[in-house]
């Protein structure tokens, strides 16, 4: 896509000045946009990695691949990373999944490789549920036969010729990696197999062999094949693992990416799988045809002259390559190709070839036709804007797009049309015809576009809402081509109700009677509307006001109503649901619209339910204790203890540097936050002295990685575990032993037994502690199955007058979970000394 491509080429042209090494290349003689489209008429090679998370396609040997090779490759990801970390927010599952997912779409821009999810949707049973140690596990909670049909069906789609699962199934690997492993093993054989998934083939699908399936290695000796990627690009100015590295920085979420020098590297892979000759050598391609010339050795003889057309073809195809970087020469030797790929598919559908035969010459020839659309589009000079006059709509609404078409090149092209692409039910109408456009000449095209009332919700992973198809023809041949419009076009309800807070503890030992609750209301209407507000509230809850009305003068106006709820004073424990819905022209709106906007990725909206969840139980805490709190920017914590009755204050990095620690009982630090707050590195001796002179310092979990320093950071050496899957707990259900019952910490202000370790979600514990200074006291432990347990969840030190506390429990997402043990337990934990 035409605009894609443009902030690609800015993007690469500033890259290729950055002091990587090796010469750079002249920015106003590398067409990077015109190369990345006739480069990958050189193959007719496909390759597909497989892996389980966004980031974990192999970036360096994809970007040698695709930029370097001109093979048509993409990275087929299982699930959206719902449950990884966020290093540039606090969005956690679904919306930290939709902020992956397009970052790894972003990403892939880069190397020119196409990113696709086996996940389809927000509740999608291919989740990231955390972090696994078997593939047992994970298919248990994926679903084998579901994950298994999605993957095959994708292959028998994309008809990869090699295909290489990023990791090796060995227990070092996360069990998500490992599962997609050995899927893809199996799958190398069963997507040929028309008795595996016969209804794929009843809905138009066929059988795929997939040619080769390689696993990548860390050593030559283990290979069958070593490939030198580190290779200097001209066009790019730097080299592929640079280019890749540079892909790899768009995973901000994650931390990824890093500054490496220009030097040799080398991909080594094993050959697991084949259904080719090989002919005994170890090259990659080995055995596969590689370009139109070697695919036409492998026609019968009696097919002697399309023998000789596909040899001219790829003299064709060779001519655009070589005409680069002329565009005008470009553009016309791709419309002499694209007339010859026509033609030939016409006389392959006709031929007496076998049926395997016939179906690769096909895919392969209907590739080369997208591809040198794509060159003849970008060769043309068109330059196409296409935008909507909302990009937020609503059920029922009209608005206009506006595509305008300039023509930049040095041809009249005739014909020029833009069709919009509207979902099913939707109205698009247009009194613009097809014209014919000089060079320096423009056309505009306005439609008239009708949204339904049973229009359906915008959803983060569905394809865009809205495209044009752009078209016109040179000579005889025609090119069409689709372009995404400026933005997100988003179809949202007519209002959406976000509520403070997202979550509600009533403590049962002191139940208030007031709750304030606010629900702040955001019209995505045109124009002025009202919406009557009301709290679907729990059977012998009370709430004032019963409803109330909001008006609204425009689109995007917020409003805020204040509500404030009672519950019953003989509330008992358990789990609680507040609703907030809203009435606007009749109809009920229940939604909260959480929109993401990142500048690395653009704008996305999550809908959910309005609702808050509430959760019962006894939470005793001092009622004198001060808290200060380090915010890391990765977590809630501080509001949600806040929420639930601790007198809770954010520290600042003012605070932090010249403030009155003393006048904290404890001071707690959110988790790696010695990653996101330089001014807490920068004063960490000034929180040692706060604990030598008597103070308490709780540190949630960090990686080794965050800025923590092994020798330094705490007032004893303790270095956090590494690699991650060695230093762990998965299992969220895992027997914890207390080795310490009598301490302070499991019995004030709340008596901890078996029930607070119960319900938790995700895992227990990451990146325990590996290695530990002597006057670091343990209180308990536990294991995954089958494994030694780490003794390493909390320790504590005396230092000074008072005590150091770490610990690597995820309590944050425990009590971002409304898990009751997680409040009591975090709540102990900052207690300790106040009694």
């Amino acid at each position: 896509m035409k605009k894609a491509f443009l902030s690609l080429l800015s993007l690469l042209l500033v890259l290729a000045l950055l002091p990587f090494g090796g010469s750079a290349a002249n920015p106003e003689e590398a067409k990077v946009e015109l190369w990345n489209a006739v480069k990958p008429l050189e193959t007719t090679v496909t390759f597909l990695n497989s892996g389980a998370h966004p980031d974990d396609e192999r970036s360096d040997f994809l970007a040698y691949l695709s930029r370097g090779l001109g093979v048509k490759t993409s990275s087929l990801i299982a699930n959206r990373g719902e449950g990884g970390q966020n290093e540039i927010g606090d969005e956690l599952d679904n919306a930290l999944g939709i902020i992956r997912s397009r970052e790894m779409i972003e990403a892939a821009k880069i190397t020119g490789v196409k990113a696709y999810h086996l996940s389809e949707t927000t509740s999608d049973p291919i989740y990231d549920f955390g972090f696994s140690k078997t593939p047992e596990e994970t298919l248990g909670k994926w679903g084998e036969e579901l994950t298994y049909e999605r993957l095959i069906r994708f292959i028998r789609t994309y008809q990869p010729d090699i295909l290489m699962p990023s990791f090796q199934n060995d227990d070092t690997q996360h069990g998500h990696h490992r599962t997609m492993t050995i899927l893809s093993e199996r799958a190398f054989k069963d997507a040929a197999d028309p008795t595996v998934f016969p209804k794929q083939l009843k809905q138009g699908l066929s059988v795929w062999q997939v040619k080769k399936l390689y696993l990548p290695v860390s050593s030559a000796d283990q290979a069958t094949t070593s490939i030198e990627i580190g290779k200097y690009d001209p066009i790019y100015g730097i080299t592929y693992p640079q280019l890749g590295e540079q892909s790899r920085y768009l995973h901000k979420s994650q931390g990824m990416g890093s500054d490496i020098p220009a030097a040799p590297r080398q991909v080594h892979l094993d050959l697991k799988q084949s259904a080719v000759d090989t002919k005994s050598q170890s090259d990659l391609f080995a055995g596969i045809p590689y370009d139109f010339t070697e695919w036409a050795e492998k026609l019968p003889r009696s097919a002697s002259k399309l023998k000789g057309e596909f040899k001219y073809l790829q003299r064709n195809l060779d001519a655009v390559i070589e005409a680069y970087p002329n565009d005008k020469r470009v553009f016309s030797t791709s419309q002499t190709a694209l007339a010859n790929v026509r033609s030939i598919t016409a006389q392959i559908k006709k031929a007496k070839l076998s049926p395997a035969m016939k179906n690769d010459l096909l895919h392969k020839l209907s590739l080369k036709e997208e591809q040198l659309q794509n060159v003849s589009y970008v060769s043309s000079g068109l330059d196409v804007q296409a935008k909507a006059a909302s990009m937020i709509l609503t059920k029922g609404q009209n608005t206009n797009v506006t595509i305008t078409v300039r023509n930049n090149g040095k041809q009249t092209l005739k014909k020029v049309a833009a069709a919009l692409n509207v979902p099913k039910g939707w109205k698009a109408k247009t009194k613009a015809k097809e014209v014919n456009l000089a060079p320096n000449k423009s056309t505009t095209i306005t439609y008239q576009v009708e949204v339904p009332e049973d229009a359906a919700y915008y959803h983060a992973y569905d394809e865009s809402t809205i495209t044009t198809s752009i078209s016109y023809k040179y000579g005889s041949t025609k090119t069409a081509i689709m372009e995404e419009l400026d933005g997100t076009i988003a179809v949202l309800p007519d209002v959406g109700l976000n509520l403070s807070p997202e979550d509600i503890v009533v403590n049962t030992s002191d139940v208030k009677e007031k709750i304030p609750v606010t629900v702040t209301l955001k019209n995505y209407t045109k124009g002025k509307t009202a919406a009557k507000v009301a709290l679907k509230i729990p059977e012998n809850w009370e709430v004032h006001p019963k409803k109330t009305t909001v008006s609204f003068n425009e689109k995007s106006e917020e409003k805020q109503v204040k509500f404030t709820l009672t519950p019953p004073k003989a509330i008992q424990n358990g789990e609680f649901q507040v609703k907030a819905v809203a009435t606007v022209n009749g109809k009920t709106f229940d939604s909260t619209i959480q929109e993401i906007s990142y500048d690395h990725i653009g704008t996305f909206y999550y809908r959910y339910p309005a609702a808050i969840n509430t959760v019962a139980f006894e939470l005793l805490m001092p009622a004198s204790l001060k808290v200060g709190y380090i915010e890391s920017g990765f977590d809630k914590v501080a509001d949600y203890l806040s929420n639930a009755g601790l007198n809770i204050t954010k520290l600042t990095a003012a605070d932090l540097a010249e403030g009155d620690l003393s006048q904290y009982d404890t001071i707690v630090t959110g988790i790696r936050a010695y990653l996101s707050r330089e001014d807490l590195k920068a004063n960490n001796a000034r929180l040692l002295e706060y604990v030598e002179n008597g103070g308490h310092l709780v540190v949630q979990y960090h990686k080794p990685g965050d800025g923590w320093d092994a020798q330094k950071t705490a007032p004893y050496p303790l270095t956090l575990g590494n690699p991650s899957i060695r230093w762990r707990v998965t299992d969220e259900n895992a027997t914890v032993n207390v080795s310490k019952p009598e301490s302070a910490l499991f019995n004030y202000p709340n008596k901890i037994t078996t029930d607070d370790w119960n319900n938790w979600v995700q895992e227990r514990g990451l990146y325990f502690p590996m290695k530990r200074d002597e006057r670091f006291e343990t209180f308990i432990s536990m294991a995954d199955p089958n494994e030694e347990p780490f003794d390493g969840g909390i320790l504590m030190a005396k230092y000074g007058k008072g005590t150091y506390l770490y610990t690597n429990l995820v309590l944050y997402r425990q009590i971002q979970g409304q898990v009751p043990g997680g409040y009591r337990i975090m709540t102990n934990l900052i207690s300790y000394g106040s009694k």
